[in-house]
């Protein structure tokens, strides 16, 4: 009984109880917290169970009259055991307790924090045992001076570690570039950055590198959002006037919600060289706002120039090439013609405003369509405009018909997809676009402008009475839409409003009685 009381009373002091009353508390939290981390947990917590088994045995030595054996051990394993509990209480500091408070400090930072503490603690145990502290840092000073000198280039990636989170010059999350790489950094150690780049590659940057070399750091302004300016590139023809290239393409891309686009700074688009192929070079400089997608974001942009450039008639510039053109080319290329003219007319007709219309005068206004294509997003029409006379139909893709409100809010009245028509009235009557059409999917279209339709009135000005009938058909079946009201009801004498479409007609196209 006697050899029990002196294992336990050696073994088991007055603060014990509360020692791993504290350590299974730090543990539970971190448990709880920090799934991610719970076998590193169980390791730690192991390891300061082992070291209480260890001071367990140092008090059986004790009971064994083997003092000296006893007191080593004993404080081997006390070291052991604060070493676990000062590891246990950094992670619940620096992971936990900072991040609840929206402080993320690297890891690195928590490992300077842990480490210092590590040597106050060996330092006071040291101390306790009745060593001399003096001769310990006097010799450890040598040892150090020693290993320093051997150990260079690894305390230069130390030290440099600790300049770059010392100084923020690179903080994780950051998207740096290195020579020709370029990646996301997502983690700073002791000896090295690692970066993320977006090919799924993980670079390992020695700090002493990123120290003693220049690095770009993306997207960071003083007290300024993340976000990086990009530029794409396109080439038109001399022929045409950057003033009207600038203006299509800028009026394309600020009217388009781009997802990753920044709009302040603004899209802008610029004429940076006259080459002397023929051609001139333009560059779409734009703010990326997530760094990741790239690419995608260039081939949306370029996409979105493309389909502004070929509604507004302008080719994109190709380098010249002498080709030889043979018969055989032409005639394929009549019979391509001839089945596009027929596609056109066979699309007209499924028109109401065009049904009345004879087999030349279909030719003849399908001859005159223009091809004009519309990316994702894109506003098509917009309400209240006063100065598109022109009318579109629908041969590919989805698009929706929409209003603003006073209130601020946005009604979608309907949507239209392939077949459908829309831009009528403008085209008709020059009146203000009622409501505003943007592009649900990529849409190609055909355009009908004023000119076309004007010779074909007046060629034939009987077709204005037949189209008017539609006109009002249409309006009505818009404003039953926009007041949910019945058709009857809101519009009684639709005879005066025919009348008054038809006379419209004749003044805009300058139509005799």
């Amino acid at each position: 009984m006697e050899f029990w009381e002196k294992t336990i009373g050696f073994f088991w002091g007055g603060e014990s109880l509360a020692l791993l009353v504290m350590v299974l508390f730090v543990w539970a939290m971190l448990f709880h917290f920090r799934r991610d981390e719970r076998a590193s947990l169980v390791n730690t917590v192991g390891f300061f169970f082992v070291c209480l088994f260890g001071q367990f045995i140092a008090g059986l030595l004790h009971a064994l009259d083997l003092a000296r054996a006893a007191a080593v051990t004993h404080e081997v394993f006390v070291i052991g055991a604060g070493v676990a509990v000062i590891r246990l209480w950094g992670q619940l500091v620096f992971r936990v307790v900072l991040p609840a408070v929206k402080l993320t400090p690297p890891r690195i930072t928590e490992d300077i924090f842990v480490i210092i503490a590590y040597i106050a603690w060996f330092m006071v145990r040291l101390r306790y045992a009745g060593l001399d502290l003096g001769s310990i840092l006097a010799t450890s000073a040598m040892i150090t001076a020693v290993v320093a000198f051997a150990m260079q280039d690894t305390l230069g990636n130390i030290l440099g570690g600790l300049a770059l989170q010392l100084d923020n010059s690179v903080e994780v999350g950051d998207w740096i570039k290195v020579d020709d790489i370029s990646g996301r950094v997502v983690d700073i150690r002791w000896r090295s950055t690692l970066v993320e780049t977006r090919n799924w590659e993980t670079v390992v940057f020695p700090n002493s590198q990123l120290m003693k070399n220049k690095f770009m750091v993306l997207g960071r302004r003083t007290d300024q959002p993340v976000q990086w300016r990009r530029w794409v590139w396109f080439n038109v023809g001399l022929d045409i006037a950057p003033t009207r290239v600038v203006s299509v393409v800028e009026d394309s891309i600020l009217q388009t919600e781009i997802a990753n686009v920044a709009k302040n700074p603004a899209p802008n688009c610029i004429l940076m060289d006259m080459d002397n192929k023929g051609y001139a070079r333009y560059a779409l400089r734009y703010w990326l706002t997530d760094l990741t997608p790239d690419d995608p974001t260039d081939a949306m942009l370029r996409w979105h120039i493309m389909t502004a450039l070929q509604r507004a008639g302008i080719k994109l510039a190709l380098e010249e090439k002498s080709i030889h053109i043979t018969k055989e080319n032409e005639k394929y290329e009549e019979v391509v013609h001839h089945r596009e003219v027929l596609l056109r007319i066979k699309t007209l007709r499924r028109v109401e405003l065009f049904s009345q219309l004879t087999e030349v005068e279909l030719r003849e206004l399908a001859e005159r369509l223009r091809y004009s294509p519309f990316a994702k997003g894109n506003i098509i029409a917009r309400q209240g405009d006063v100065r598109s006379h022109w009318l579109y139909v629908i041969i590919n893709g989805d698009a929706e018909v929409f209003v603003d409100l006073s209130n601020g809010k946005r009604r979608t009245v309907r949507t239209l997809g392939r077949g459908d028509f829309f831009g009528e009235m403008g085209l008709l009557t020059g009146a203000p676009r009622s409501a505003s059409v943007i592009a649900k999917t990529d849409v190609e279209c055909y355009r009908i402008d004023k000119d076309v339709v004007e010779e074909l009135l007046h060629n034939r000005p009987s077709i204005a009475e037949e189209v008017s009938h539609i006109l009002v058909t249409r309006r009505a079946e818009l404003d039953t839409a926009l007041q949910n009201l019945d058709a009857t009801g809101a519009h009684p004498d639709l005879s005066q409003q025919r009348y008054e479409i038809l006379e419209t007609i004749k003044r805009f196209f300058s139509l005799g009685n």
